[in-house]
């Protein structure tokens, strides 16, 4: 049997490229299985997490498609001494060997030998096509991502190139692999740059992303990997089961997107995907025209200025509801009787007003939402509270000047939650895991392995300081920045989201100050700010949700005088969010620092019940806040994403 290398049209040039390999759809078969929680650590076992009762988890989750549990750690020495023979192979005896391992790898699947076998050739094709030698660390990393692990490796240690290694490799058995990013920019950007190491082994890549049409993503999800991000799949596949169902009368109609089903999915950032996120409901919609709800929206938003707070209704900031006071139901009545009696019902209308409330004064741009062109995107925890109802929406849109969108119908909804457990063989990374590893054995039957820095860290984490309001922080923050600055150091500045970025922006830019700002508005743009933000003088602030994937490349003369200092405004009590943030600065062995900074007046506080001890009190006090915070946030947390997943 002979398997012939097949071209790739180049990334550059067409944003998907695939084409419809010829084999045989695999047989997915679903088991139920019992949940388990269990973590390896190279450095010494850790203890096993409390079991989670199985009959608390709904059957959606505990139907699990089979996968092989591979528990014997890899060895590296031996795909370092099978690549060095690889590497002796060139031209047409390189092809041959690689075919015949192909066919094996088909018939017999990802045995350890096998898996050894097939990643020592992937890791010679690294070398030659990418001009790359992966770290011991990388190929640890991609055997435990094809045992089926979860893996914690730290920013900085090439986790992109691991899963790339890892998805070709599953990819030579015969099975396609779905990768998943954080975003359309990070899966456009990583299929490009291993785009020579797929063609190289005569594998076929395709990107999916949100601006990607039907044909595009029926042609993508037919390639041998693709690229993209867990809410595109999720949508397709609720597509995929909707066209099912309507061509069940007459199956030859059928067209599914996913020809040989959810068999690899390796998940980036496995942490905020398979737990963050993993609850926000995704929804597949359809088009209506609905003009009557566009001019009700119009004239509820004039009458809803002529409104009197305090007086006439009373806003919630909280969950957004609105109060009507006697004299405001009044004032309603009077201000749209000139409106005629056919202007909607009056529970109707004094609804709508409600909402055009809520859109004028409890929400706003870069806080809650943001205006991207003629798009107004939810962010926060606007997206947590559950989606705005239609009329809301449009509302908003009005109020920035933007083009009401159309009116959409959900045709089916899903969560992430409910998709990970269909694929056979599910596997992901992240920088932080060993604080949710288990929620991940629960939820996904997953466990965790660690692998360990190439080089020990240089991170100098400076004591929490806690001032008493958060603008006498932020006058601080400038102050500490501009010292940075002056010592010819890089500075990275955290804060919550798109609002606080602005209101930090203003504050550097009276000092005169020069920075620059990603809040998540232009993942291209922020990409290339966190790429000078280990310059000298470099000053960059950023949000959570800015670039999350990029590296950040740290300057000689700035590494020479202590390297990037990371200062956390963030006001969060995810100890993982921190950490991730804490992960930026002193990638690769290089110095930096870091420190955190509590505002005593941020609400922040007030949801975890906890009061953040006053300014000088004694720095375990302050330490022992943080982690009390931080421990009621992650209980919280949880306990919330339970009762969404069983509601």
């Amino acid at each position: 049997m002979s398997l012939q290398p097949t071209a790739l049209v180049p990334l550059d040039a067409m944003p998907i490229e695939a084409a419809t390999p010829q084999r045989a759809a695999p047989a997915v078969g679903l088991q139920t299985t019992t949940f388990s929680s269990r973590i390896e650590v190279l450095k010494g076992p850790a203890p096993a997490p409390p079991r989670l009762d199985e009959k608390a988890i709904p059957w959606q989750l505990q139907a699990r498609s089979v996968r092989s549990r591979v528990t014997q750690r890899g060895d590296v020495k031996a795909v370092r001494d099978r690549q060095a023979d690889w590497l002796t192979q060139v031209g047409a005896a390189e092809s041959g060997t690689r075919a015949a391992l192909r066919v094996r790898l088909i018939g017999q699947g990802l045995t350890p030998h096998l898996r050894d076998e097939a990643l020592a050739c992937v890791a010679a094709k690294v070398h030659r096509a990418l001009g790359r030698d992966p770290y011991d660390s990388q190929i640890e990393c991609a055997q435990a991502l094809l045992d089926g692990l979860l893996v914690e490796m730290a920013n900085g240690e090439g986790k992109s190139l691991a899963v790339a290694m890892a998805a070709a490799t599953y990819a030579l058995s015969g099975e396609p692999v779905h990768v998943f990013t954080a975003n359309d920019f990070l899966a456009a950007r990583d299929a490009r740059q291993h785009a020579a190491l797929f063609v190289a082994l005569g594998l076929r890549v395709g990107v999916v992303n949100a601006g990607s049409n039907l044909l595009q993503r029926r042609a993508a999800y037919a390639a041998d990997v693709v690229y993209t991000t867990a809410q595109d799949l999720a949508r397709d596949h609720l597509r995929d089961s909707q066209q099912k169902t309507k061509t069940l009368s007459d199956p030859s109609t059928a067209s599914p997107m996913f020809p040989r089903g959810l068999c690899c999915a390796l998940v980036d950032e496995a942490d905020q995907v398979l737990i963050d996120e993993a609850t926000v409901p995704l929804d597949l919609v359809e088009v209506q025209e609905d003009a009557d709800l566009h001019a009700a929206c119009i004239v509820a938003l004039a009458l809803a200025r002529r409104v009197r707070l305090d007086v006439d209704a009373l806003i919630d900031l909280a969950d957004c509801s609105v109060q009507w006071t006697d004299v405001g139901v009044a004032r309603v009545e009077l201000l749209s009787a000139p409106l005629g009696a056919g202007w909607l019902g009056r529970a109707d209308r004094q609804e709508l007003l409600s909402q055009a409330l809520v859109a004028l004064h409890a929400l706003h741009a870069d806080h809650d939402y943001l205006v991207r062109g003629e798009r107004v995107d939810l962010l926060g925890h606007a997206q947590e509270r559950a989606e705005w109802p239609r009329s809301l929406q449009t509302l908003v849109e009005i109020k920035e000047g933007c083009r009401p969108s159309p009116v959409l119908r959900t045709v089916a909804r899903t969560r992430l939650q409910r998709l990970f457990p269909l694929y056979k063989h599910l596997a992901g990374t992240a920088a932080s895991l060993v604080s949710c590893q288990d929620e991940l054995a629960a939820l996904y039957d997953q466990r965790v392995r660690v692998v360990q820095r190439r080089k020990p860290a240089k991170l100098t984490e400076l004591p929490q300081q806690v001032f008493e309001a958060s603008c006498l922080r932020e006058a601080a923050a400038v102050q500490r920045v501009k010292a940075m600055v002056d010592e010819k150091r890089a500075v990275l500045v955290g804060v919550a989201n798109a609002d606080a970025a602005m209101a930090l922006s203003a504050a550097l830019q009276a000092a005169a100050i020069d920075h620059r700002v990603a809040d998540g508005r232009d993942d291209a743009q922020d990409a290339a700010h966190l790429q000078r933000a280990g310059q000298a003088g470099a000053v960059t602030v950023l949000t959570l949700l800015a670039s999350r994937g990029v590296p950040i490349p740290v300057a000689p003369e700035v590494a020479s005088v202590g390297g990037l200092h990371a200062l956390d405004l963030l006001d969060t009590p995810c100890a993982r969010t921190r950490a991730k943030f804490y992960g930026r600065v002193a990638c690769q062995a290089e110095p930096g620092s870091a420190e955190t900074w509590h505002a005593a007046d941020l609400p922040c506080w007030d949801r975890t019940w906890l009061d953040l001890p006053a300014k000088g009190s004694p720095q375990w006090m302050v330490d022992a806040a943080s982690r009390m915070q931080q421990l009621v946030h992650r209980w919280t947390a949880r306990r919330e994403r339970r009762r969404l997943l069983l509601g």
